[in-house]
């Protein structure tokens, strides 16, 4: 019974990685290799580690005081990344943040609202699994 799609064969996406690396969820049932989500090769700790940090803010004080926590903690937990200060508010609201400042992991938002201390930055690392 063709009406329902009754009968007909589902082709499951459940074994198809996301990435190279096996991280998330299946990007499309139809390609059986995807690059690895974090730009580099697939290794088992590449989804692991951070690629890149934003600060999200307007230009206060606060935002600045976000932005140079993060720097601190970046250079404390020893990354060679550069964190990045955004203030094009597109953009902001383009990750769906509403109150700054807010600090921005891998292209995911950590945390938003409030400043944290570099200290803070990297136990919250540490709870998100970085």
């Amino acid at each position: 019974m063709a009406l329902f799609d009754f009968g007909k064969k589902k082709v499951q996406a459940e074994n198809i990685p996301a990435c190279a690396c096996n991280a998330g969820a299946p990007v499309s049932i139809y390609k059986a290799e995807a690059p690895c989500c974090c730009g580099g090769e697939a290794s088992p700790d590449c989804c692991k580690s951070i690629t890149s940090m934003k600060v999200l803010g307007s230009g206060c004080k606060s935002c600045h005081a976000q932005y140079e926590n993060a720097k601190k903690a970046v250079s404390d937990m020893g990354l060679g990344i550069e964190v990045e200060y955004v203030t094009d508010m597109e953009k902001i609201v383009s990750y769906g943040v509403m109150s700054m400042p807010a600090l921005v992991v891998n292209e995911k938002v950590a945390t938003y609202g409030k400043v944290l201390k570099s200290a803070d930055i990297i136990k919250l690392m540490g709870k998100l699994g970085y």
